[in-house]
């Protein structure tokens, strides 16, 4: 599968705090959740986020909380795809689970600029920067986790595959 968007670009330990504040959590309506994501980190994202962008973070991206409402929050908003150095295991599990593919690559994370325009291969892992020339590599998931990302996440796989 290939994803283009163009990048958004955050730094370190983007919590789950600021991907959906607190005071959101009292719905699990994702259109509600998506009109909030990262409004406590950047009051800019919901106005200029587009179908298809890709958030570019640093270390620990998700850590905080356990709640699920940060990867539905951003996928939602119509980002196709995180890429970060690492992601903090628990929100690891819940982007999948809720079918947002995630991606760790530490050169793509510290090379990519805001607003550059990406294609990724989801299927080998390969990470284009159409804007700057380079390529960078991250490890792609085994087939059936990409099976389950393509369904839209572990209850939709469920679904279709009892």
């Amino acid at each position: 599968m290939i994803l283009k968007g163009r990048a958004i670009k955050y730094g370190d330990n983007i919590d789950t705090d600021v991907i959906i504040p607190a005071r959101y959590l009292n719905t699990s309506d994702e259109k509600e959740l998506s009109a909030h994501c990262m409004e406590d980190i950047d009051p800019t994202f919901v106005g200029r986020v587009q179908k298809g962008d890709i958030i570019v973070g640093g270390k620990n991206f998700g850590c905080g909380s356990s709640r699920e409402h940060a990867p539905i929050a951003i996928k939602a908003s119509g980002v196709s795809l995180v890429i970060a150095k690492t992601f903090a295991r628990i929100f690891f599990r819940n982007s999948i689970n809720i079918g947002l593919p995630i991606l760790e690559s530490i050169e793509a994370s510290d090379e990519i600029d805001e607003g550059d325009e990406l294609e990724v291969d989801l299927d080998t892992g390969v990470i284009r920067d159409l804007t700057n020339g380079k390529s960078f590599s991250a490890e792609p998931f085994p087939p059936f986790m990409q099976e389950l990302i393509k369904e839209g996440g572990l209850i939709p796989y469920l679904r279709k595959n009892k």
